[in-house]
């Protein structure tokens, strides 16, 4: 496993008060003792730009045709990105639990798309907007993370990955976790239910 360490990113997420201590449910089912909530970080263009233009530079020398990202966690990111790149930006959203383009968005068969995220725990999200780039015939060049949270099954999720930050956290199956037999509720900050 591979760690990345950025301390200007680091700076940024204690400024903009995104990296939480605590208890928290995650996106995943899991359980933690951290939780990162980058929209406190990418609500401020100067932090956006900055991460927006680190990843880009991973994947200057790819041809690029769409920065896709996930709502809500990967739209910002992916239109900052889309910016620096100079090519179309689109988001997919969840429909009945499923992403899925609306809005008058397509992917063209062929197409090559980067696809764009806040956070990766379990790579879920990412897995299934590839899911929905394979069902239009697109092509994934491979993901662009903010934040990794070096959880094991994260680690391969079958294409390019790159991101700027590793952030280690405890997690637990909510079965197994020792914060809620302490009595402590988790509290779920994040956006899907």
């Amino acid at each position: 496993m591979t760690i990345r360490d950025d301390e200007k990113l680091k700076q940024m997420l204690i400024e903009s008060d995104a990296l939480l201590q605590g208890h928290f449910l995650l996106s995943s089912g899991l359980h933690s003792d951290k939780y990162i909530q980058c929209a406190k970080l990418t609500q401020y263009p100067k932090y956006s730009n900055y991460v927006a233009q680190a990843l880009s530079e991973l994947y200057q020398n790819e041809k690029i045709d769409v920065v896709i990202g996930g709502a809500f966690g990967g739209i910002v990111l992916a239109y900052a990105m889309a910016s620096i790149l100079n090519v179309r930006n689109i988001f997919a959203e969840r429909i009945d639990g499923k992403f899925s383009l609306r809005r008058g968005f397509e992917i063209k068969k062929g197409e090559r798309l980067l696809i764009a995220e806040d956070v990766c725990t379990t790579g879920k999200s990412i897995l299934e907007v590839k899911e929905l780039i394979n069902e239009y015939e697109g092509e994934t060049i491979g993901s662009a993370i903010i934040i990794d949270r070096c959880e094991e099954k994260g680690q391969d999720l079958g294409m390019r990955k790159e991101w700027l930050l590793s952030v280690v956290a405890n997690t637990y199956e909510s079965s197994n976790c020792p914060l809620c037999k302490e009595g402590n509720a988790p509290i779920k900050p994040g956006s899907r239910k």
